[in-house]
């Protein structure tokens, strides 16, 4: 059930170019789930919408949460500037999360593409599988790398080159050999598509999130709607919103 409360900052530091990391002490993070997101809300009053971040990584005592977003407009660049104890409104938590017992005992791929890597950090902690964490970046700042490497084997793709496998993370599985069960990924479009195309040549599951194309993050906008194979039982048509029903979905189900 989502609620809107008051967090304060504990520590902010950027990791990249355009890249910060929060932690945020929140009761939201007593219910978070790898997968989930929240809203964060901006000081000026004039946006109204809070901005959707997904959750990187919950505190052991379930007291804080932290968030690794991007700066990508006004609402996020006023984020970037606050300091350890300022006060930020945030509304939470959202979404439905990844199903981790789909991958209990199993062998899995957990796949980070851009700003899409940081919502794999809690499932890579919380998961009870055999983890090959791959990772996509752009170039050598391969943000998060440290955390993941205490949770699995990672493998990173820049596009580049500069950093293991030159390409994305399909190179990666290619070069490496790599095989799954099932796959959970978060990441742009193109990598959900390639994942999607994959996991239905290999006969596997894949569960993907969409969080890239939500806009307000609580169903106010319809701007993040997704085409999906199954009529919705509520509207009768083939559609669903991201921010609600999503944004993890079986790639099976959706349309991208």
């Amino acid at each position: 059930m989502k609620e809107k409360c008051t967090a304060v900052v504990i520590s902010q530091v950027q990791l990249a170019p355009g890249i910060y990391d929060m932690w945020l002490e929140t009761k939201l993070a007593g219910s978070a789930v790898p997968g989930q997101f929240i809203g964060v809300y901006t000081k000026d009053k004039s946006r109204l919408l809070p901005r959707p971040i997904s959750i990187c990584e919950v505190r052991e005592d379930k007291k804080a949460l932290r968030i690794v977003y991007r700066v990508a407009g006004a609402g996020t660049e006023e984020f970037a500037g606050y300091k350890a104890g300022d006060a930020v409104e945030v509304l939470g938590t959202l979404g439905n999360g990844f199903p981790l017992e789909e991958a209990e005992g199993k062998k899995v791929f957990l796949m980070g593409g851009g700003i899409g890597v940081p919502p794999i950090l809690e499932l890579a902690k919380r998961m009870n599988a055999e983890k090959q964490i791959i990772m996509g970046y752009r170039d050598s700042q391969t943000f998060l790398r440290e955390d993941f490497e205490k949770y699995g084997k990672v493998y990173i793709a820049t596009e580049d080159g500069s950093v293991g496998t030159r390409g994305n993370v399909m190179h990666a599985i290619a070069e490496n050999a790599l095989e799954a069960d099932v796959i959970f990924a978060c990441g742009p479009m193109p990598m959900l598509r390639a994942i999607k195309t994959y996991a239905a040549e290999h006969g596997i599951k894949a569960y993907i999130s969409l969080e890239e194309h939500m806009a307000c993050g609580v169903g106010a906008c319809l701007g993040c709607v997704v085409k999906t194979k199954e009529k919705d039982h509520h509207s009768h048509v083939n559609n669903a919103r991201i921010c609600t029903d999503g944004p993890v979905f079986e790639a099976g189900e959706v349309e991208i």
